[in-house]
């Protein structure tokens, strides 16, 4: 179950937004404790209990709860689930309708309700949507729903546009299934070279980051069809240094099974050669500056890719191309370049 909320300021506007899917026919009322009519009457109801509270700016809860594709729900059952939602997360003396939508093809809800109760007393909106995550874990396990977000303090939720991503293609998110794999890697293996094994048959490739001053392994990435996250990014679990405390690590002996997973990771081998056997080149340098250098541990100083803001590694050059000698892509030279370009454009205006 997926939970968006909005704190608002406009209870018609909601409202319209909903009657109109209702006048479609992609909508209908499931319950409500306010009696079902035009947009400004509805708004007319809930601002007479407003008016309890008239120097509150954002009275409006409007919070969509959403099914993955493969549960269902009947309005019964959703008006349950519904009513408990709303009871747990404050909302139990409250003004409030609830709408069934069915133009996706993820079986949904919307609830419109009253931040101001019956008492005149506030529903408070402090972490509302930590609060909303929490409470519709344990909701899934109680109406036997599929888990879609686990554990907050083990696991990083989803994102926005993830959740997006989720609700639109009916896939669940490759965040998901890199946790649920790497979680159960971690809980079997025993020190460092069963640990990339067990993960490359569940076909997700490590990628190491090691520290160029000490050689020792500072963080790690998970590589699943094409999709790379760093280890930090699904949670703490997932980090290298949380890692490490459940299997063996010693820097000197692993050191060598660590960079041939991190040389096959990204398509060559130690001995310099590529998968499909040719032999890895180094390009031409001009002005006798190298485009990329590589540091004692026998990796490139140059990065593969650059974290997006929901933790994913998006790589900076076609991985079938790679060699050591192209990672530099980004070096001082180029970013002064670039900001000499950027005030020059900036005067020009």
């Amino acid at each position: 179950m997926i939970g968006k909320i909005v704190i608002g300021k406009d209870f018609y506007g909601v409202l319209a937004y909903n009657e109109k899917k209702v006048r479609e026919g992609f909508g209908y009322v499931i319950d409500s404790n306010i009696e079902h009519s035009t947009p400004v009457k509805m708004t007319q109801e809930f601002n007479l209990i407003r008016e309890l509270r008239p120097s509150l700016g954002k009275a409006v809860l409007h919070v969509s709860l959403n099914l993955p594709h493969s549960d269902y729900l009947d309005d019964k059952t959703f008006v349950s689930f519904g009513c408990d939602y709303l009871m747990k997360m404050g909302f139990d003396n409250n003004q409030f309708i609830m709408y069934r939508h069915t133009d996706t093809e993820h079986e949904h809800i919307h609830i419109i309700a009253n931040r101001v109760r019956y008492s005149g007393r506030l529903t408070s909106d402090s972490n509302i949507k930590r609060r909303s995550r929490k409470i519709l874990d344990n909701l899934e396990k109680k109406y036997g729903l599929t888990q879609i977000v686990g554990n907050t303090n083990i696991k990083k939720s989803l994102t926005q546009k993830e959740i997006e991503k989720t609700l639109r293609t009916g896939n669940v998110p490759i965040k998901l299934v890199i946790q649920d794999k790497v979680g159960s890697v971690i809980s079997k293996a025993t020190d460092t070279a069963q640990f990339i094994t067990l993960l490359q048959q569940q076909n997700i490739s490590p990628r190491f980051n090691i520290s160029k001053t000490s050689g020792r392994v500072s963080g790690i990435s998970f590589k699943y069809q094409g999709v790379v996250y760093k280890g930090s990014t699904l949670g703490k679990k997932f980090s290298w240094n949380s890692i490490v405390k459940h299997i063996a690590y010693e820097q000197t002996r692993d050191r060598s099974v660590i960079l041939s997973a991190n040389e096959k990771e990204r398509g060559t081998h130690l001995t310099g050669e590529r998968n499909n056997g040719t032999t890895i080149r180094p390009e031409q340098r001009n002005n006798r500056t190298a485009q990329g250098t590589e540091n004692s541990s026998g990796q490139s100083e140059g990065h593969l890719g650059k974290t997006e803001g929901d933790g994913t590694v998006q790589p900076l050059v076609d991985e079938t191309e790679w060699n050591p000698f192209k990672l530099e892509l980004m070096d001082e030279g180029i970013k002064k370049k670039r900001k000499r370009k950027k005030k020059k454009k900036g005067l020009n205006l």
